[in-house]
């Protein structure tokens, strides 16, 4: 994941407000989209549209690719292009989705076979991301906490 670091970060900063920078970002799914694409198509759309709407609910909003970013204000969802892998793709599109830190109650990851689980809850709604074992989510969460303090 590390070839899309700066990637993400560089290609969000349009976007941002002023004095405002991407500290960590990966790319992420809302939880279901691999079983999805693996072929458990109905489970894995029933767990997708569940965590699009939770995320909803607290009035943040998935994108299906996105990634997952945090700035010293905000967590955000980036609308990016397909990851094809090595820092192919991925490129910004916008942000499709934003909470301040303030909002935010948790961040917790769980591995998951060759994966993370991603569960990220906003003022109390709680909704789950997937993302590949490269990504950094622990760093990332290191990175949202600090932020968050501070």
């Amino acid at each position: 994941m590390a070839a899309y670091d700066k990637k993400l970060k560089e290609g969000a900063q349009p976007f941002l407000d002023e004095g405002e920078q991407v500290l960590a970002a990966f790319i992420a799914r809302p939880r279901g989209w691999t079983q999805s694409m693996a072929g458990a198509r109905p489970l894995g759309h029933a767990q997708m549209s569940e965590n699009t709407a939770g995320a909803a609910a607290s009035g943040f909003e998935l994108a299906s690719p996105m990634a997952l970013a945090v700035t010293q204000r905000r967590l955000l969802t980036l609308s990016i292009g397909s990851p094809i892998g090595l820092g192919i793709g991925g490129k910004v599109k916008g942000i499709a989705g934003s909470a301040p830190l303030s909002a935010v109650d948790s961040i917790e990851i769980q591995r998951l076979a060759v994966g993370k689980t991603i569960t990220v809850t906003i003022e109390g709604q709680l909704f789950k991301l997937e993302a590949n074992a490269a990504a950094d989510a622990k760093g990332f969460v290191e990175t949202f906490e600090h932020a968050k303090s501070g």
